[in-house]
């Protein structure tokens, strides 16, 4: 185990895509020889460790990079449960240091031609920039702000390349009249529902299409997941083009977990082209959790939060992640996943306030069980000021079953079933769906009454047809509801 990393190394370190001279092999050596032990440094070419509590995020089985995945526990890490999550363990010593609101900015994704290289020859180039004698100087000074300044402009243009210049603060959208119609609903102050609506496995789409019918008089917009835990699907953006085909909004999903940074960029200027809108940024489920054969686990090219923040860029400055300007940018109001119950609530609330920063607009949480405990969440999300800057849907789930229910309290990463949740639904036997549909209703209205929540979103888990029940008995009805006979008259 590292001295400084307290996890074990997961992966070896990365070995260089192209020869180097003699000279750098050696300082590539002598700094794996040094940071191994420490840091169980993986040599990713842009060392983070001053950002993450000197702790590397490269040890995460997800090589994610900017905070925990909807997954995390204090106990131990989802992909591997032999292990701690090494995120928990980034903030829980960043919180001890007070270097907590180090963890905010937005980090870059590897620049796989430094991969397998050192970072202290850059270190030294930028020191030289600076100029030495300044350096010293100002890292030898009293007054704690100089010497902040000063380490930041040695170490800043290091760990944030001029193509990405990632910071801390919150960037407003650059654009005035609503995106979407979903985002016009929520401008407005409407208490929005949304709904999932499972993508087929085969090339059928028949029950797809009932489905979105089904739904679409009730809700704001219909999401598509992204091949969730792991299993392929039909694709978020067919889906969603079937459902703009049909009259209703989509809410694509993109699992950064299948895409390169190039094909993300490429896949939302399609999918803006073709009239989408909504687009929810998630990094995805491990492929520990998808069928044999496994995929590949150590790597994502970008994490959610990278995704934000490129598709953020695209869209309100006009260029590529290489620079490259765009003439006519895509048009989408951003969303992210949020995870109320993953870890403690502070902890949570800085990975959200991330995403805000990054250029999250609205987000929809895993599922919630228990209105108490997201009060505390929205109140620390409330301390960091960011309650006016996101719009929160609150995911929602009617339970069918017991054997359900216990499913998702025991083995759905992030998700927590109260015990007198699941007492009434293993003594209601039969009468399990209406319990379960019961106690959604019960949900609802208690997190309806909640500041700063602007919504419920709605995953039925292949149920479609309780959702028009659901929303109608909980008074959710849309202000323009017309229901399916009336429309299909009038049509």
């Amino acid at each position: 185990m590292p001295i400084f990393t307290p996890v074990r190394r997961w992966q070896p370190a990365f070995r260089p895509f192209k020869r180097e001279s003699f000279p750098r092999r050696i300082l590539v050596a002598t700094e794996l020889i040094v940071k191994g032990p420490l840091f169980g440094c993986r040599m990713c070419g842009n060392c983070l460790l001053q950002e993450t509590a000197l702790i590397c995020s490269m040890e995460c089985p997800k090589g994610i990079r900017n905070g925990p995945c909807g997954g995390s526990t204090e106990d131990h890490c989802y992909v591997d449960e032999t292990r701690p999550c090494v995120w928990y363990k980034i903030y829980e010593r960043a919180m001890k240091w007070g270097w907590q609101e180090k963890l905010l900015e937005v980090l870059p994704p590897l620049d796989w031609d430094k991969v397998g290289g050192e970072t202290w020859a850059d270190v030294v180039v930028q020191v030289g920039k600076v100029g030495t004698s300044k350096f010293a100087g100002g890292m030898l000074s009293r007054d704690k702000d100089t010497r902040r300044e000063t380490w930041q402009s040695v170490f800043y243009p290091v760990r944030q390349p001029d193509w990405w210049q990632g910071d801390s603060e919150y960037h407003a959208p650059a654009y005035e009249e609503p995106i979407s119609e979903l985002e016009r609903r929520l401008r407005d102050g409407e208490f929005v529902v949304t709904s999932e609506v499972a993508p087929p496995m085969s090339t059928a789409t028949g029950k797809l299409t009932r489905n979105i019918d089904l739904v679409k008089p009730y809700v704001a917009a219909i999401n598509f997941t992204d091949n969730p835990s792991a299993t392929a699907r039909m694709s978020s953006l067919a889906c969603s083009v079937m459902t703009l085909e049909r009259n209703a909004e989509p809410v694509m999903q993109i699992a950064a977990r299948d895409r390169t940074r190039t094909g993300v960029q490429a896949e939302v200027l399609g999918a803006s082209a073709l009239g989408i809108r909504n687009v929810l940024c998630l990094s995805g489920d491990s492929g520990r959790m998808g069928p044999p054969p496994m995929g590949r686990l150590d790597i994502l090219d970008i994490d959610s939060v990278q995704m934000l923040w490129i598709l953020r860029r695209m869209r309100d400055e006009g260029i590529y992640l290489d620079g490259r300007p765009i003439k006519f940018p895509p048009k989408v109001f951003l969303g992210a996943a949020a995870s109320p119950f993953a870890s403690r609530p502070e902890f949570q609330a800085i990975r959200e306030h991330k995403k805000v920063n990054a250029g999250a607009q609205f987000f929809q949480t895993n599922l919630v069980y228990d209105p108490d405990g997201l009060e505390t969440w929205l109140n620390e999300i409330a301390k960091r000021d960011i309650l006016d800057k996101v719009y929160i849907l609150v995911g929602i789930t009617p339970l069918k079953s017991y054997r359900m229910a216990a499913y998702m309290h025991h083995e759905v990463p992030g998700v927590s079933i109260p015990d007198a949740y699941l007492k009434r639904m293993e003594a209601a036997g039969d009468g399990a769906s209406e319990e379960g549909f019961a106690i959604a209703l019960e949900l609802i209205e208690a997190i309806r009454q909640k500041q700063g929540v602007n919504g419920i979103h709605l995953m039925a888990v292949g149920w479609e047809e309780i959702v028009p029940r659901v929303v109608a008995e909980a008074g959710l009805l849309p202000p323009d509801f017309v229901p399916v006979e009336e429309a299909a008259e009038s049509s």
